[in-house]
């Protein structure tokens, strides 16, 4: 098991690294429009993004504590960077990065449907704090004339997005046979799908006993939060802060560059380069923030190398530098588990 492990490890990183070689243009480009920024105000956008990943990480250490689970601030940290990382690098729509807090969750000795539910009420109230702004954003392009009909159907989906996640969880929290139900539908679904690829001999991907012990998990860990909703109101306070950190880079990014901004057109712009970061094609909305955050802030009257310079040097920060700790705490979260997973292959 451990060298499969090691080879999977090594293409991932592998992955990365072609990810990095096949856009060093566009990095230079980033570098270079950077060094061209003030630099106190550049300095500041890096210890707001680091605010946010920090908040990231409390807003998931608390939800693990409302599931019954200690986890340090550290880690959580590393885990996270590295899900971002590896959700990028692999074409696997977020179960790459599901399977960082899985496998975390298998060293530390707690279920995987705990990290799943973990992850899922994350996600959730991150979709959540991001819609409290989105109306905002919405607001104000509506006013000015600038809504278009991309910008109303993408928050159409982003809304069908939160309000599915929501309703799977409450789901969780009030019947668990009808969760089991469902999951265990889904597996059925997935077994007859992948059954042709799969020969005879293994017809069954995945297990139905194991849906419904999923389920079971799953119900658990929810109904025990809703013994308490309260605890639920800092996880919904630090999604809030993390969009507001996020704005401020936005905004630190404007003075680097000396480039006038109102409050409407900087929460418009963060509003739309963060919603097509989540309805995109791409991961982390490659290729499509940069576009469309450059076309929103041009459509406010902004000269079109400004908002070209403000979108480049904005997703610089917030996504590539991420992106490079990712890598960095993919690898160490790598090279930490080889001594706990050779104990625990002897322990057993």
């Amino acid at each position: 098991m451990l060298p499969m492990r090691k080879l999977l490890m090594a293409l991932i990183l592998l992955l990365g690294l072609v990810y990095l070689f096949t856009r060093l243009a566009e990095i230079e480009n980033i570098l270079e429009t950077l060094r061209r920024g003030t630099l106190r105000f550049l300095i500041l956008a890096l210890f707001a993004q680091a605010a946010w990943l920090v908040n990231a990480a409390a807003s998931l250490r608390i939800i693990y504590r409302n599931l019954g689970i200690e986890e340090r601030l550290r880690d959580l940290l590393l885990i996270i960077a590295a899900a971002n990382f590896v959700n990028i690098v692999t074409p696997s729509a977020g179960v790459g990065g599901m399977a960082i807090f899985i496998s975390e969750a298998r060293r530390k000795r707690y279920t995987a449907a705990q990290a799943t539910v973990a992850s899922a009420l994350y996600v959730f109230f991150d979709y959540i704090g991001f819609l409290c702004v989105l109306a905002f954003g919405i607001l104000v392009l509506f006013r000015r004339d600038k809504l278009t009909t991309t910008d109303l159907v993408a928050s159409v989906l982003m809304c069908a997005l939160a309000l599915l996640l929501g309703l799977a969880l409450y789901l969780g929290m009030r019947s668990e046979q009808a969760l089991c139900f469902l999951l265990t539908r889904a597996v059925r679904f997935l077994n007859r799908l992948v059954r042709p690829f799969r020969g005879k001999r293994h017809p069954i991907w995945i297990p139905e006993q194991r849906a419904e012990n999923f389920a079971h998990d799953i119900a658990a860990g929810l109904k025990g939060l809703k013994a308490q909703p309260r605890n639920l109101i800092w996880p919904l306070l630090l999604a809030l802060s993390s969009k507001a950190l996020l704005i401020t880079v936005l905004f630190l990014v404007f003075l680097a560059f000396q480039v006038p901004i109102s409050a409407g057109t900087l929460i418009a712009g963060f509003s739309i380069a963060f919603l097509f970061m989540i309805i995109s094609p791409t991961p982390a909305g490659v290729g499509v923030v940069e576009g469309v955050l450059t076309l929103t802030l041009t459509s406010f009257y902004i000269p079109l190398h400004d908002s070209t310079v403000v979108a480049v040097a904005y997703r610089g920060i917030t996504f590539w530098l991420p992106l490079l700790f990712g890598m960095l705490a993919f690898r160490w979260l790598n090279r930490r588990r080889k001594p706990d997973a050779q104990e625990w292959d002897n322990a057993n």
